[in-house]
């Protein structure tokens, strides 16, 4: 028999899915919940008198509060390796799952919920919230430094705990430019939360384009959670969704970028005759265009490793829309001034809005739409793709690839 749980499809909800794929256990999510209706009839309250989510329901009786649940769908499973093989093992999962619920998840929500109406906005708290939450990415950015999991070498219930509470974050608040101070939780995020038990029921994710505005008005719940601060705690109600991004609403394209970036990083002979023939019989003008982009100040780039720095902090704060782009970046020359040129193919037919408003570094640069009727722009291209040397007569120093 299945164990059912009460809840709508959010992060808390998803701690005891992915315990659930990595045991077995059956675990089942019930269908068309609705949040302000199935959370408040009789028989809900019945399992949990607050009337908050998630709650799991089992043949001995009802579960509340996420963690909780987690553990118990761990200890279904005999010798669980989700616990870790020792005591020490034990205690430390069990540290990380209090360091996650104490010193991530409730800044998280202390930042994002006042900006979602969900509780009292003041700017002091905000700064308290961010400075705490700070503090605590911190640290596990120092942990994670020489680290791939929390506890052992492998996912334990730590991780899950910990990636979901972060993955609340990342997809609602913590943009690129937040996140870029701490590399070692990113690099542990994304690795987890792309392995095949997380993304079955994450999907998936994409990180926040920017922080939320403060919404204008406040809901009476706002009010009235902001009045009983006792009662707001990690179990409250998801934010709604971030509204699609314009790209997304365009005509379908007989391009598939994804298609297009596997091909690319999966040729390693015959490059030109497999993957740059290959760019072009996927290329779809009607849905992509191509771009040219040539620095504005290659008189100032005279230290190499400066100027490949630079180029790679534009292709970091260009993450906002790797979904919808591909890059190539050459730096040219073998002395200085280094050129540096680049080569991008976007969704739609013009440079995205988003990225021209969010990312700085374009107005460094200028942009040159290419002309696919050009044979000589079109080589242009082809060579770039390739990294192509001599490129244009010139010494290639470095080519950096954005997929």
């Amino acid at each position: 028999m299945a164990l059912v749980l009460h809840s709508n499809e959010y992060k808390n909800a998803f701690k005891a899915l992915i315990v659930a794929e990595y045991t077995g256990a059956k675990v089942e999510l019930v269908k068309d919940f609705q949040i302000g209706v199935s959370n408040k009839t009789p028989e809900f309250l019945k399992m949990n008198p607050t009337g908050k989510i998630p709650v799991l329901e089992t043949p001995d009786g009802s579960l509340f509060e996420s963690n909780a649940i987690a553990r118990y769908v761990a200890r279904l499973t005999p010798d669980c390796p989700l616990y870790g093989s020792s005591l020490i093992d034990y205690g430390r999962i069990e540290q990380w799952i209090d360091f996650s619920a104490s010193e991530i998840d409730v800044h998280i929500a202390g930042w994002l919920y006042p900006r979602h109406g969900f509780r009292l906005y003041l700017p002091p708290a905000e700064k308290a919230a961010i400075a705490n939450l700070k503090r605590g990415l911190g640290a596990l950015n120092t942990y994670l430094a020489s680290r791939t999991y929390l506890v052992g070498e492998g996912v334990t219930l730590a991780d899950i705990i910990m990636v979901c509470n972060l993955g609340f974050g990342f997809k609602y608040i913590l943009n690129k430019s937040f996140t870029l101070e701490f590399p070692h939780v990113e690099r542990y995020f994304w690795t987890l939360i792309n392995q095949p038990n997380f993304k079955k029921v994450w999907g998936d994710l994409e990180q926040a384009e920017s922080v939320p505005p403060v919404a204008s008005k406040k809901s009476k719940e706002a009010k009235k959670e902001a009045a009983n601060p006792k009662e707001v705690d990690d179990e409250e109600e998801a934010p709604k969704p971030k509204a699609k991004n314009p790209l997304d609403l365009l005509p379908p394209s007989t391009m598939i970028l994804d298609d297009w970036k596997r091909l690319y990083s999966n040729t390693k002979n015959n490059f030109r005759e497999v993957a740059v023939k290959g760019f072009w019989d996927m290329f779809d003008p009607e849905g992509y265009s191509l771009w040219f982009c040539d620095y504005k100040y290659n008189d100032e780039n005279n230290v190499s490793f400066v100027t490949m720095n630079k180029v790679g902090g534009f292709l970091q704060r260009m993450d906002l829309c790797r979904k919808y782009a591909f890059g190539k970046m050459l730096i040219i020359g073998s002395e200085p001034p280094f050129k540096v040129k680049g080569l991008w193919l976007f969704r739609g037919k013009e440079i995205p809005r988003f990225v021209l408003d969010e990312c700085y570094d374009m107005e460094l640069y200028e942009w040159t739409k290419v002309d696919i009727n050009d044979e000589a722009q079109k080589e242009r291209v082809s060579q770039m793709i390739e990294d192509a040397e001599p490129f244009e007569g010139e010494t290639l120093l470095d080519a950096k690839c954005f997929k």
